[in-house]
């Protein structure tokens, strides 16, 4: 049973930081592909970051190009996702998501590519 679990999210002030983490469990994910993805109620989910394997460089949203990173621990089963610079339309619910299959780059924008999800831990940015 694979499992994924966010975590570190919270209010800022717009140019704040946030380090958000995604723990792993059930299975390794050295080879997944995995990614991040937001939400804001009432509106589609929203590609962020995501790669096929650790230390591959990932695809990104430009609306959080220079400002976001993410990477992935192999020992941990953990993946991140660095937030800085913070704006106030970066406000939204975040989800890490995951799938064995090894995605070709233009797939790995697609929520409907990813097999699984953590619940989401909210991100909140004040003005």
């Amino acid at each position: 049973q694979v499992q994924l679990v966010e975590s570190g999210g919270g209010l800022v002030p717009a140019g704040g930081s946030l380090r958000l983490s995604c723990a792993i469990s059930g299975r390794t994910f050295n080879t997944w592909t995995m990614a991040w993805f937001r939400q804001v109620p009432g509106k589609e989910r929203e590609f962020v970051m995501g790669n096929r394997r650790s230390g591959e460089s990932p695809n990104y949203s430009n609306s959080v190009k220079g400002r976001f990173t993410m990477t992935r621990n192999n020992a941990e089963n953990a993946m991140y996702l660095q937030m800085n610079n913070l704006k106030p339309e970066d406000t939204a619910v975040y989800y890490c998501a995951a799938t064995t299959r090894r995605l070709i780059t233009s797939q790995i924008a697609f929520d409907y590519e990813y097999d699984f999800w953590g619940r989401g831990t909210q991100v909140t940015v004040g003005s």
